[in-house]
């Protein structure tokens, strides 16, 4: 059968899914990277179904039934945390929610050694984030539990980045040619990274604004080296965001003014606030995304945020769909 054969799932449900999963190649999920449009646009096939048990009063069906999938969280997170932990009870399986600052952890375990234990325990799989960049990967190396990377340090949220160009496709349908601002704290920002691996097969000119003290060092090299030839960098967010037809501010973490990152807290609002005046320089038709939390009157003013042009609730709506679809490859789906 072809990936785009289907078949009712679950049984008795009436929702249509992929009947083959040809196309699917990962154990775990750890950077958008290592990710074909192939397996992008089976994600996004298999979401679709998500949004449908969504849409219904009772939004559970018995998919995972007998799998146990557990969050261990070791910094704050309310969307992707809940997200990740609602898609797995509507798919039916067993939930474990464990808090970093009160597990083995805080008395001096180490990261492996927790997660062993939960591989003990008999969990299907992990759901991990983690300040330090690369625990998941250090954490897929040493289990044969499955892991889910819900964003490490600042350099991947693999999810977020496919909600996000989800949700671009749902409001503008073909993305190609299409040009997406991302603004902001881009040196931090783990979203960034993964929206850039997760555009490229998309044919979408990523423009990445920021002051010059929040571009990574070295980021045009590394974008070349790295064949993301989609990507430019400019400074001036009214040049940046001329024709957009979408753009998505980042957070501005606060403490990166006590830094000396950004001359002042003012400044940053005056040249790189997403305001109504700076908006008409978009498209008409432009959309706003935002990966949350945000941060209202400094990288995004209220009517924004808000407006009619606004996307940014949706963007939550589908992290729910995404978060299902991922859960059914790893936990559900067969892994060649």
């Amino acid at each position: 059968m072809s990936m785009h054969e289907t078949k009712s799932w679950p049984a008795g449900q009436g929702t249509m899914l992929p009947a083959s999963m040809e196309s699917w190649n990962h154990k775990h999920i750890l950077d958008l990277d290592d990710f074909s449009r192939e397996e992008i646009d089976l994600v996004f096939e298999i979401a679709d179904g998500m949004v449908e048990i969504l849409a219904r009063d009772v939004k559970k069906v018995p998919t995972l039934r007998g799998k146990t999938i557990a969050t261990m969280f070791f910094e704050p997170s309310t969307r992707t945390r809940a997200s990740f932990e609602l898609a797995a009870k509507y798919l039916g399986a067993d939930t474990v929610s464990l808090d970093a600052a009160k597990s083995s952890v805080a008395k001096g375990e180490s990261l492996i050694d927790s997660l062993r234990t939960l591989q003990a325990l008999q969990v299907d799989t992990i759901i991990i984030r983690h300040p330090c960049s690369g625990a998941p990967y250090l954490a897929a190396k040493h289990l044969e539990t499955k892991i889910i990377n819900a964003g490490d340090g600042c350099h991947a949220h693999p999810s977020q980045g496919l909600l996000d160009i989800y949700t671009m496709r749902k409001q503008l349908g073909d993305l190609s040619g299409r040009k997406l601002v991302i603004i902001g704290d881009i040196m931090h920002s783990r979203v960034a990274r993964s929206n850039l691996w997760g555009t490229r097969n998309f044919d979408i000119k990523v423009i990445l604004c920021a002051p010059p003290a929040l571009i990574p060092y070295g980021l045009k090299q590394w974008t070349e080296n790295c064949g993301l030839h989609h990507v430019s960098i400019e400074h001036d967010l009214d040049t940046a965001i001329e024709g957009a037809d979408i753009v998505m501010p980042l957070r501005l973490q606060k403490e990166r003014q006590q830094s000396g990152l950004i001359s002042s807290m003012r400044e940053y609002i005056r040249l790189y606030q997403v305001n109504d005046a700076r908006l008409s320089r978009a498209k008409p038709g432009a959309i706003i995304m935002h990966p949350g939390p945000m941060n209202e009157g400094i990288e995004i003013n209220h009517d924004v945020a808000y407006g009619k042009r606004s996307l940014i609730e949706q963007q939550v709506t589908n992290g729910v769909a995404i978060r299902m679809a991922l859960l059914y490859l790893i936990a559900g789906g067969k892994i060649r």
